[in-house]
C-alpha cells in the first residue's frame, strides 16, 4: 500500500490530475523537511474536541502531501507504524488511532475552499471515512463527493465493536446515529467492520489486478490452499454485479536502471555493513549474529546460483517458503539442500515472530540460507539486481511489487499462479509459475518448479537469457495504472 499512495499520486499528475494525499504523522512526518504548518483544525473524537495540526508539504512532481498530526498518531514506542495485535482485542489500539485520522481528515476535507472531485480511501485504515461522513451530521456537505475505495489486503479488515469497549464506534463517536446494516461485520453484526461497511458504502470499489479481483469474489478455502473473499465474497460479488468492482494492475517506475550488476564481494560488503548496523542497535538478536557468522565464512566467489527472496514475514508471504513436507523439511530447506555447494539463497525480511523465529530455526540448519531479519531498502535494490532467481510463493496475492522489481533487473521469479502474480509472469517466458489444489501440493510445486528453473539455468543457458530478457522487457508502468484508475474509477 505504501508503494501506491507513493507512486499513483505522480503519475496521476503526469495525467494532470492534482493529488493530496493525507497521513497521520506517526510522530515524525511532520518534521520533514520542507513541511510547514498551514492550520489547526478542532476535531470531534470521544465526545470532545481535540486540536490537530496540519502541515503541508510539496513532493514530486507537484504532489501535495497533507500531514495531520496530534499526539495519537505517534507510532508505538518501537517505531513501528502499527501497534499490532492484542489476541483478544484485535486492532484495539490501531483501530482508535486510525478512526481518529479518518475523522480529522474529513474535517480537512470539509475546510478546503474548493472540495475534491475524488476522495480515494486505501484499505481498512481509511474505510472509517464513510461511515463518519454518513452518519455524523457535521459532514453531510462531504456526501456528494465521489468516494472509490482500494482494496491491498483482505487478509486485515480492523473490525471493532460497534460498544461497549473503549476502542469501539460508540466509544469514539458518542453522537452517530448509522444503519448498522450498512457498517457491520456480515458475521459479527456487533461489531464494525470498516472495510466491509466501504465496500457496501464508496461509489467504486477496486483492487489491484484484475485476477485478484475475481477471486476476491470466491469463499476461501484454506483446506484447499485458496484465500478469497476472506468473509466479503458476498458484498464484493454484489459490487461485482453492480459494475463497482474493478482490478487495477499497479505499476513500478523504469526511470532508473543505470549501474552495473553487484559483484558477489560488494553484495557481501553491503551484508557485513547492514548486519554490522542492526548488531549495534540489537547486540543480542540471534537471527543478526547467525546471519553474520554465515556471511563471514562465505565464499570468495560468487555462487554458481544465487536464489533471493524479500518481502514480510508473514502468513501470506512465508506459509509455502517453510511448509514442511513429511519428512519436517521446509520447502526453503529442501531447495537449499538440493543446491548444495553450487547456490545460495539470501532471504531478506521480517515480520510476525512466529515466521521469523522458523525461518531462524530453518537457517539454523541450512549452511547455504542467509537470512537477514529485517527491512533493508539499501539492501533490496541490489539483491534484485544480483540475484539469478526470485522466490515469490505467496500463498495469495492482490498485486505484489516484489516480483515487478526483480522482473526489471532481469531476474526471473518463481511465482505461485494466483491474484498479480498471475497478471504479470507468463510462466516459462518471463518466469515461472506453479499451482496446486492442497497447500501440500502447492509446497511441492513450488520446489519442484524451482528446481526445474536452476537446470534450465544450470544446461540452457541460451533459453535462460531469453527468459532474463524478456522478464527486464516487461512494463508495468504507473502511468497505465493512472490512466485506469482515471477511467474506470474517478471519471465513469
Amino acid at each position: 500500500m505504501g508503494d501506491v499512495v507513493r507512486d499513483l499520486p505522480r503519475a496521476l499528475s503526469g495525467e494532470g490530475w492534482h493529488a493530496s494525499v493525507a497521513t497521520p504523522s506517526y510522530g515524525v512526518l511532520h518534521t520533514a523537511a520542507g513541511a510547514e504548518r498551514i492550520a489547526t483544525l478542532p476535531v470531534p473524537f470521544r465526545g470532545t474536541l481535540l486540536d490537530v495540526e496540519v502541515w503541508r508539504a510539496i513532493g514530486e512532481a507537484g504532489v501535495e502531501h497533507v500531514v495531520l498530526h496530534h499526539a495519537l498518531f505517534e507510532a508505538h514506542g518501537s517505531g513501528c507504524i502499527y501497534f499490532g495485535e492484542d489476541g483478544d482485542r484485535p486492532f484495539a489500539a490501531d483501530a482508535n488511532k486510525f478512526a481518529f485520522f479518518c475523522v480529522a481528515a474529513a474535517c480537512w476535507i470539509r475546510s478546503l475552499e474548493q472540495a475534491p472531485d475524488v476522495v480515494h480511501l486505501h484499505d481498512w485504515h481509511a474505510a472509517f471515512y464513510l461511515p463518519v461522513t454518513h452518519y455524523l451530521h457535521e459532514f453531510e456537505s462531504l456526501r456528494h463527493i465521489r468516494t472509490v475505495f482500494t482494496i491491498h489486503n483482505l487478509a486485515y479488515q480492523g473490525t471493532r465493536p460497534l460498544d461497549g469497549d473503549e476502542s469501539s464506534l460508540a466509544a469514539w463517536f458518542p453522537d452517530i446515529s448509522f444503519n448498522t446494516r450498512q457498517i457491520a461485520d456480515p458475521e459479527h453484526t456487533h461489531c464494525i467492520n470498516p472495510m466491509a461497511a466501504a465496500i457496501r458504502m464508496a461509489d467504486r470499489v477496486s483492487t489491484v489486478s484484475p485476477t485478484y479481483a475475481h477471486e476476491i469474489c470466491r469463499p476461501s478455502e484454506p483446506g484447499n490452499g485458496f484465500i478469497g473473499g476472506e468473509g466479503l465474497e458476498s458484498l464484493l460479488l454484489e459490487a461485482q454485479k453492480s459494475n463497482r468492482l474493478t482490478g487495477v494492475l499497479n505499476g513500478c517506475f523504469y526511470d532508473d536502471l543505470r549501474g552495473r550488476r553487484p559483484g558477489w564481494q560488494r553484495i557481501i560488503s553491503m551484508l557485513e555493513s547492514q548486519l554490522h548496523n542492526w548488531l549495534t542497535s540489537k547486540p543480542e538478536n540471534e537471527a543478526h549474529k547467525l546471519a553474520m557468522e554465515r556471511v563471514a565464512i562465505m565464499p570468495k566467489r560468487r555462487p554458481h546460483h544465487l536464489l533471493t527472496s524479500i518481502g514480510r514475514l508473514v502468513a501470506q508471504k512465508a506459509t509455502l517458503l517453510l511448509h514442511e513436507d513429511t519428512s519436517g523439511k521446509s520447502a526453503i530447506q529442501r531447495i537449499a539442500d538440493k543446491l548444495g555447494r553450487n547456490g545460495v539463497i539470501i532471504v531478506l525480511g521480517s515480520g510476525e515472530a512466529r515466521f521469523e523465529e522458523r525461518m531462524l530455526e530453518v537457517a539454523r540448519v541450512t549452511p547455504n540460507l542467509i537470512f537477514l531479519c529485517g527491512y533493508s531498502e539499501s539492501l533490496a535494490e541490489p539483491l534484485y539486481h544480483a540475484g539469478d532467481l526470485f522466490l515469490m510463493p505467496s500463498s495469495f496475492e492482490p498485486c505484489g511489487i516484489s516480483q515487478m522489481l526483480a522482473m526489471r533487473r532481469g531476474q526471473p521469479c518463481i511465482a505461485h499462479a494466483i491474484g498479480g502474480l498471475r497478471d504479470t509472469i507468463r510462466d516459462q517466458e518471463t518466469g515461472f509459475l506453479f499451482s496446486g489444489s492442497t497447500p501440500d501440493a502447492q509446497a511441492a510445486a513450488f520446489v519442484d518448479t524451482t528446481l526445474a528453473a536452476i537446470t534450465i539455468r544450470a544446461d540452457d543457458p541460451i533459453r535462460w537469457q531469453d527468459i532474463r530478457t524478456a522478464a527486464a522487457a516487461q512494463r508495468f508502468d504507473w502511468a497505465s495504472s493512472a490512466k485506469q484508475t482515471i477511467e474506470y474509477l474517478y471519471e465513469d
